[in-house]
This record gives C-alpha cells, sequence and structure tokens, in this order.
C-alpha cells in the first residue's frame, strides 16, 4: 500500500524540557534543555496516534554554542561566533557527532541518539534528520570524525581565493572582521585568512544580516571566474559530503531534510543521492527549495524525493487565510507546477515560517482549518507539521537571540508552556491542555488519519471544481476553494470555507469531472463528512449544484462509495 508521508517536525532542545523557568536569553543551567531521552515511548506513539509516519528530529548534529562542553573534548566556541546561548542548528560543527546538550550522558551522547532512532523505529515510524551541506560553523573542528577522514580545510590551499579541491573560499590576506556588535571584546575571535560566509558573502567583513556565524563550502564552483563549474576530478567536498551521508544512513537514519539545498550545486545533489540510494534505496531527500524556476532541475537532475512547496501553495494558503487574497489562488499553484505537485512538500509551518496561530498569520488556529484541510490533502505528497501546530502554539515569546516574532526560538535554550503541557512530565496523555487546545489537536487528528486511511488521499486522482464555480451564484470563489479526490470506487467531495461565517453553498459539478474520474453521472449515494460523521443521501448529478452548509474557517470531507 502506497503512504502518505506525514511528518512531525521537532526540535529535540525544546522539546520535553519540563524546566518552566524560560528566563530572557537564559543558559542550559538556568533554562534546561529537552535531551534524546525526552522523546519516550509515550511521546512516539502520541505522535503516531497524531497520524504521523515520520519523525523529523530538528539540531540533532553538532552544531556551535556558547555552552562549554570542553571537557568532553569538544572545543569550546567563541560566543561572538554564535547566535544566541544556544546556538544554530544550522551552524554545523562536526557532521559526526551529535548535540551534547541533547544528551544526558554526554559521553554517551551518540548512543544516546543511536537509541533514539530504535525506539523510533520500534512505533514503526521512520527517522528524518537535518542534511547542512552549504555551510559550516566558523570553528568547525571534527573531534568524532573516523579514521583516516581528514577534516574540512585541513589540506585546503589557504593562498588562494579558489580552487576547486579546496572545502572553502578564502580571502587572501585579509582577516575576518564582521560588521557585528561584539559583546565578549575578552574574547577576540581571529581568522586569517577570512573565508567566505554561508550566504555567499564573499568578503572578510559580513554584516549583521549575513550568516557570519558560517563558512560557505566550495563545491567546484568558482565564482571568480563567471561562476566556472569546476567538477572534473570530483572536487573533495564532494566525497566528504558522501561518506558524512552514508555515516549517518548507517545510523538508520531514514531521510535527509537538505538545508538550502539550492545553494549546492545540483551535479553533486545527481552524483550522491544515486549513490547513497544504492546502499540505502529507502533513504528519503527532502531539499529547501525556494526557487519554482529550479524545481525540474532538482527533481529530474538532482533526484530529489521531495521539494518544498514554499513560495507556491504555503504562501498562497497564509495569504488567503489573512484574507489577502481570494481561495480561487489555490487553482494556479497547482496547475504551475505542471505534474510535479506530487514530489512537493505541503506545510502550514517549519522552524524558518511563523507560527499560524502567532500575531502574524491568522492570530487564531481555528482560522487555519481550511488551510490545513486543503495543504493535507490536495495530493497524495508527503504534509509536514511543526510540534506545537496542533496545539495552537503561538511563538509569542520573547527568548533571547530570537525576538517576538512569531517564530519558536532555534537559537535559544526555552520550554514552550503549550508544549510543555502536553508533554506533561512524559505522560502524553493531553489532561493539561485546555478545552480549546484538545479540541484542536482532535481536527488534526482527523485530518491527518484520513490522509493514509483513505486511499483517495493517499494515492487518488484529482479534479478541480473551481473553474465552473467563479460565476456560481451559490458559491463564493473568493472564500470557498471546491475539488474532488477518488480511488477506485471511493470518491471524496473536499470543499472549505476561509470565510468568517456560517454559508449554505452550492457547488456545481460539471459532467468532465465524472467523465475524467469514470463515476456514471446520476448515482444516487450516501455521503459521510468524515470530519463531523454526518451523514447525508444524495444524487451526484451534473445537472444539479450539490448543496452543503459549511461553517466559518471549517470544511467537509464528505466520502461515498460507489459499489454501495
Amino acid at each position: 500500500m502506497k503512504q502518505k508521508p506525514i511528518i512531525y517536525q521537532l526540535v529535540n532542545r525544546l522539546f520535553g524540557n519540563t524546566n518552566p523557568t524560560s528566563k530572557f536569553n537564559g543558559t542550559i543551567e538556568e533554562n534546561g534543555s529537552g535531551k534524546f531521552a525526552s522523546v519516550t515511548p509515550k511521546a512516539i506513539k502520541s505522535i503516531k496516534a497524531l497520524g504521523c509516519t515520520h519523525i523529523w528530529y530538528t539540531g540533532i548534529i553538532e552544531h556551535a554554542t556558547t555552552t562549554d562542553y570542553s571537557a568532553f573534548g569538544i572545543q569550546q566556541d567563541n560566543p561572538n561566533i554564535v547566535k544566541g546561548k544556544a546556538g544554530s542548528p544550522y551552524a554545523i560543527k562536526d557532521y559526526y557527532d551529535v548535540n551534547p546538550d541533547l544528551a544526558t550522558d554526554v559521553s554517551q551522547r551518540m548512543k544516546e541518539f543511536e537509541s533514539l532512532v530504535k525506539r523510533t523505529h520500534k512505533e514503526e515510524m521512520k527517522v528524518i534528520i537535518d542534511f547542512v551541506p552549504n555551510h559550516v560553523a566558523r570553528q568547525y573542528k571534527s573531534d568524532a570524525k573516523p579514521k583516516k577522514t581528514t577534516d574540512f580545510g585541513e589540506n585546503d590551499n589557504t593562498a588562494v581565493h579558489f580552487d576547486a579541491q579546496n572545502n572553502f573560499y578564502y580571502i587572501p590576506n585579509e582577516s575576518f572582521h564582521p560588521q557585528i556588535h561584539t559583546q565578549f571584546d575578552q574574547l577576540p575571535y581571529t581568522e586569517y585568512p577570512a573565508k567566505a560566509t554561508g550566504n555567499d558573502c564573499f568578503s572578510a567583513s559580513p554584516s549583521v544580516n549575513d550568516w557570519y556565524e558560517t563558512i560557505k563550502l566550495n563545491y567546484g564552483i568558482n565564482y571568480t571566474q563567471g561562476n566556472r563549474h569546476e567538477f572534473h576530478p570530483t572536487p573533495d567536498t564532494w566525497k566528504k559530503m558522501k561518506e558524512i551521508l552514508l555515516f549517518w544512513a548507517k545510523k538508520g537514519v531514514d531521510g535527509f531534510r537538505c538545508d538550502m539545498a539550492e545553494m549546492v550545486p545540483v551535479d553533486f545533489w545527481g552524483w550522491v543521492i544515486p549513490q547513497v540510494k544504492e546502499k540505502y534505496p529507502n533513504v528519503l531527500f527532502i531539499a529547501e527549495v525556494y526557487n519554482p524556476n529550479e524545481y525540474r532541475n532538482y527533481i529530474f537532475n538532482g533526484k530529489f524525493d521531495y521539494l518544498y512547496d514554499k513560495v507556491g501553495l504555503y504562501d498562497a494558503l497564509k495569504t488567503v487565510t489573512k484574507g489577502h487574497v481570494s481561495a480561487s489562488v489555490i487553482t494556479g499553484c497547482w496547475q504551475s507546477l505542471g505534474g510535479i505537485e506530487q514530489k512537493m512538500l505541503n506545510f502550514l509551518e517549519n522552524h524558518d515560517e511563523q507560527r499560524v496561530a502567532s500575531d502574524y498569520f491568522a492570530e487564531d488556529p481555528f482560522k487555519a482549518i481550511p488551510a490545513l484541510i486543503v495543504s493535507a490533502t490536495l495530493n497524495s505528497a508527503p504534509f509536514m507539521l511543526y510540534f506545537g501546530q496542533e496545539l495552537g502554539e503561538k511563538g509569542m515569546d520573547y527568548e533571547g537571540f530570537s525576538g517576538r516574532d512569531g517564530r519558536t526560538s532555534i537559537f535559544d535554550y526555552w520550554s514552550p508552556s503549550t508544549l510543555r503541557n502536553w508533554y506533561n512530565d512524559g505522560k502524553c496523555n493531553l489532561s493539561l491542555l485546555t478545552p480549546e487546545q484538545k479540541k484542536l489537536r482532535q481536527i488534526y487528528n482527523k485530518v491527518l488519519l484520513i490522509c493514509n486511511d483513505e486511499s483517495a488521499i493517499r494515492e487518488g486522482e484529482f479534479f478541480d471544481l473551481m473553474y465552473v464555480n467563479y460565476h456560481n451564484s451559490g458559491f463564493n470563489p473568493e472564500r470557498q476553494y471546491a475539488f474532488i479526490r477518488k480511488h477506485k470506487k471511493e470518491m471524496l467531495l473536499i470543499v472549505v470555507n476561509f470565510d468568517q461565517q456560517d454559508v449554505s453553498i452550492k457547488v456545481n459539478i460539471p459532467q468532465h469531472a465524472f467523465q475524467f474520474l469514470k463515476i456514471a453521472d446520476g448515482t444516487k449515494a450516501e455521503f459521510t463528512d468524515l470530519l463531523s460523521g454526518k451523514k447525508i443521501n444524495r444524487e451526484f448529478r451534473s445537472s444539479i449544484p450539490f448543496a452543503m452548509q459549511i461553517k466559518a474557517h471549517s470544511g467537509v470531507i464528505l466520502k461515498c462509495n460507489f459499489e454501495k
């Protein structure tokens, strides 16, 4: 049976942290940290019961931090080039090690991660971690690399801007001097010669808006000579990255969410992914890509399984939810993909985006239910949610480095109260949640379970009904969206209402839909709303609009089986 991946992203440093102190800019001693062990069998069972198939554990690989682990043989980071007390999970410090913050016993940190993988697999769920290929922390140093493995930059020729076999780009004869406010004058950071910064800043003095805490990795693109590709012989960075991917796949990792994949040449992905899949055929590769013009390149030449659908469906659903554009723009989203929509990862939240319930998105998480239904059921592509989304977490805390921006900080030691109440000291029994949080989670639960319980969603055909309803007086295309999913004899009529008012509507079903979906025009059937459980008997005919009532900020998923 084909499965529709439902991915639950959680930040391990925050998940299961039961410390309620939450001091602004607090240390790990003050605010605490979630651990590998915090993700208990009960927690995994609860996430699975929600309807999820994969867990994306965020912040696994060791990254730069202000917390001192030198007693365990880990080089201490200079705080001037670390963002936040905890540091960014995307400033990788050692590709062959795990974040010591997450270990109950730091000396056993890798074994604790391996145990987490085993616990997850025991519950028949799959493990995804981040692979950060474009950049590393400025003080990258692997203490855990395999024998005979050279470190990044160890054999570089630092006297030149570019060499295809270098791991980094250099600014010869210049010291690194970023244009940032230095808080720790007693701890100056020295880098000579300066290396290029992660966001393609080829200057010795990146600004505060640059990724100044990271170094750009060199994949053989000569930026000093017109972006010339020098991929033969195979660049050393390619070889190192292949070994890193194989290292984690061997530990049982089932998938990689590849950070800023489009900043790495597609030629590398087309070279490395088939080699990893030759040994581990079922490993997923998900690309964070934002340029629609490159989608097909990264799918067909880069060999990615899935790409982010951020600038298409996510952006559209956000603006529709906020009432800024018509619901009919959703049609243009799937049309613009031209057949690759099944290769896109749909979502309403992740660590980079503002929380649905924040003041910057919907304010009220229930207002985003129509967007949830569309994002999760529009096609058979994966759907992802961010931990706490199903509880209405607002992300409106002042954590420290991360301000009150509608996002849950990835830079600070913190414990969001919503998640802490759900975790409930590892009980995960929902007893401390408010009635509204329980209600919201129940809605998410129903929608996510439908995604794999219903073959029409996980592998069925799709038919957009909007084109015959633009001029329908009984339907408002500004605030409603309607489509059909069908597989074999089972059909789902899905209609959502983005309006703040309850509505009575009539949906036109064109004759072409009956022909395309191979349904007899005029079939009498019993329809069951999978969200409410209500049943109605109706004649399904092109000449009679389908009448229904939908509550404000809600939707219906009407199922019928034509064999009955």
